[in-house]
């Protein structure tokens, strides 16, 4: 049976009545903190050109080990995740790209797919592969691990995938590939660690050497999940020495619940920068582990921290601004009890918040106070920005932009989860998780 889409849309006309209910409200709060920011245009620019990608997989209810509890209305295959997205997209107007994942979501048409991605004004971010799954039909298994199997044909077929995704991506249009890999061992004596070091490392260098020429990978690295006593990529450091042994286009990946407990992950940010080897970010939170919880819903100040480092490195000392394109970022979110779609705009809002927080530093006073050992200056000084309510900045960069000045609140005045519901049923699973 082949399902026809229907895409979810909200009118113009009832943005504009959305966006003229909350300007007067709007517009006493943004002179308020306009008065106060002496490059406030400078700040808004840089706003409405940062882009955050939302992958393919975070348009459908999440799970647990436990249960999945579906939401309903949720996407049943690629073009309804572009479409999704699309709304998202026309609410916030910083979700302008997309991560596909393979092989939950390949792009069977590539030139339909990319018309439809142009026609809700997105473009085609990372790529990403999957070898920690067996997928239906596979051959070999990678119960034991994939690049790093002792089976060099079970390696074979975790490279010829990651080389498949590349292609995929081309057709697309994509320019980067992330690889996440489950391998590693749960028990002690359970694999030799250098070979299976050097057995990834291998296979990563054949799939670098299928790379286009403008093409970077990311390595992603994880503290543990689902292999629990080693992971053979779980930490910042293993992945920047696959990367620096791969070459100039590999760039360690940071996901930020792939750490353990507590640590210092806005550290970690600025020696990769210093590097020259961050890649980019998946974006999340958490209070255990690798929860996938909204951005900033735990550690909003950890999320400054990291944005400070960024904006440092980056706009600072390289004088390019965040969203130039050099750097990939992503929310990486799956949740089981949210509307998935509210749970991003949520997610889009709260970086969008944390990076204009960190724009707001007064970068020559904390050099300064760093330099004088002042440390109760130092920390008034990131403090004074992290408590800064910058909604009304980010609402105004989002208006000249032809977004929603509330977007989550226009989301659920226009009942999208419910028309969503009503044209894909309530008990639809989205395709690929």
């Amino acid at each position: 049976m082949v399902q026809k889409n229907c895409q979810m849309k909200i009118e113009k006309y009832r943005l504009e009545s959305h966006n003229e209910s909350l300007i007067k409200e709007h517009t006493r709060r943004f002179n308020f903190i306009a008065n106060d920011v002496p490059n406030v245009e400078t700040i808004l620019q840089k706003l409405n050109y940062f882009q955050v990608a939302i992958p393919s997989w975070a348009l459908g209810t999440g799970g647990t080990r436990f249960a999945r509890f579906a939401g309903g209305g949720e996407p049943r295959n690629l073009e309804e995740k572009i479409e999704d997205i699309g709304l998202l997209h026309a609410l916030n107007k910083s979700s302008g790209a997309i991560s596909l994942h393979i092989p939950w979501d390949i792009p069977e048409n590539a030139s339909h797919i990319k018309t439809l991605a142009a026609q809700n004004d997105l473009k085609f971010d990372a790529m990403n592969s999957n070898t920690f799954q067996d997928q239906p039909g596979q051959k070999l298994s990678y119960k034991f691990g994939s690049m790093q199997h002792v089976n060099k044909d079970i390696r074979k077929q975790a490279i010829e995938h990651n080389i498949q995704v590349i292609k995929y991506g081309v057709d697309l249009g994509s320019q980067s590939l992330t690889v996440w890999l489950s391998d590693g061992s749960c028990f002690p004596g359970q694999l030799n660690f250098r070979k299976a070091f050097q057995n990834t490392l291998e296979s990563l260098q054949e799939v670098y050497a299928a790379l286009p020429n403008d093409w970077k990978m990311f390595v992603e690295y994880k503290a543990y999940e689902p292999n629990f006593y080693s992971t053979t990529v779980g930490d910042w450091g293993q992945s920047l020495l696959y990367a620096n042994k791969l070459g100039e286009k590999a760039y360690t990946l940071v996901d930020l619940g792939h750490h353990l407990p507590n640590a210092n992950i806005e550290q970690i940010v600025s020696l990769l920068l210093m590097e020259g080897k961050l890649g980019g970010f998946h974006f999340n939170d958490s209070k255990y582990g690798d929860d996938d919880l909204t951005v900033g819903s735990i550690k909003p100040y950890q999320l400054f921290l990291i944005f400070n480092e960024l904006v440092e490195g980056i706009e600072i000392e390289k004088n390019t601004p965040l969203g130039a394109g050099a750097f990939g970022w992503m929310i990486d979110a799956s949740h089981n009890v949210k509307d998935p779609l509210e749970d991003l705009l949520q997610s889009v809002e709260a970086i969008m918040i944390t990076y204009t927080q960190a724009l707001l530093v007064d970068r020559k006073k904390l050099v300064d106070a760093q330099n004088n050992n002042d440390v109760v200056t130092a920390q008034e000084i990131l403090q004074q920005s992290f408590r800064t309510d910058v909604r009304a900045l980010v609402a105004e960069a989002r208006l000249r932009s032809g977004g929603a000045l509330n977007p989550l609140s226009i989301y659920r005045g226009e009942k999208v989860r419910d028309r969503l519901i009503k044209e894909r049923g309530s008990k639809i699973i989205a395709t690929g998780l």
